[in-house]
């Protein structure tokens, strides 16, 4: 069993969030207005989910003086956020992938690097969308299991226990089109390395009024991620605790993140 690995102190690690720029990404909202949170019209794919996902952070490891520091912490509207990530973009007609992290004074920072262009429709839940034939990814199960913890709950740059998971089944790249499932201390799949899982809904409680994907709850302890948010609020799924031993080799999952959207996966169980 793995224990998540705490930073002595707060100066010795950052809370982030990773988040896509996508010009295109305001042409596919506005063919589902109802079905996009506010600002509807950003190229910051969930602009005001990553915001509210870093004041938590901060709220949880209080980190007091960055929330009062921060010009970007303004509950109000996202305009300060907007302000802060706008000088940052190379060129405002490729898509990019955002990191903005924050220290515990609240000095807050952005890197910016290319990401691989994707159809936009895939930063929407699913259900609004035709199925694509983008690229399947193969889901993996770890064969450790670590305990959950406020830097299993919220994004840190604490990250050891997915990066040796990666490496335990193969993922040596970011780029690789390949997850692995996180499974804590009592065999509860908490969520994957850098998304969060979707899973089939089955048994006798399956009704067509209920959302037909369940994803963990954060009481399994995984990341309280911006897509999850999404996926919930539009009622794409429910959470419900999926154990290790649900999972059945060749099943078709989903899974997403705030650069990625939303992408299709396969259960992996046997190599």
């Amino acid at each position: 069993m793995s224990t998540t690995q705490v930073p002595d102190s707060a100066s010795n690690f950052e809370i982030f969030s990773s988040l896509r720029y996508d010009p295109r990404l305001p042409l596919a909202v506005a063919e589902n207005p109802d079905s996009y949170p506010e600002p509807s019209n950003s190229p910051y794919y969930l602009l005001a989910y990553h915001r509210d996902r870093l004041i938590a952070a901060a709220r949880h490891f209080k980190w007091d003086e960055a929330l009062l520091k921060a010009p970007l912490w303004s509950q109000g509207d996202v305009d300060s956020l907007k302000e802060f990530l706008d000088p940052k973009i190379p060129e405002k007609d490729k898509p990019w992938r955002l990191r903005i992290a924050i220290v515990s004074n609240g000095q807050p920072s952005c890197q910016v690097a290319p990401t691989a262009p994707i159809d936009p429709c895939n930063l929407l839940i699913p259900s609004l969308r035709p199925v694509t034939d983008a690229p399947i990814w193969k889901v993996y199960v770890d064969s450790e299991e670590i305990t959950p913890s406020g830097f299993t709950t919220h994004k840190t740059s604490s990250r050891d226990d997915y990066n040796a998971a990666r490496l335990r089944v193969g993922i040596n790249s970011p780029t690789e089109t390949a997850e692995v499932l996180m499974v804590n201390r009592n065999g509860e799949v908490m969520e994957g390395s850098i998304t969060t899982p979707y899973f089939r809904s089955r048994g006798s409680t399956q009704s067509e009024s209920r959302p037909s994907w369940i994803t963990p709850p954060l009481s399994s302890g995984g990341n309280a991620g911006t897509t999850r948010r999404y996926a919930l609020d539009q009622g794409f799924c429910i959470e419900r605790i999926f154990r290790k031993d649900e999972l059945v080799d060749g099943e078709d999952c989903w899974l997403s993140n705030g650069v990625r959207g939303f992408m299709r996966g396969v259960v992996v169980l046997t190599r």
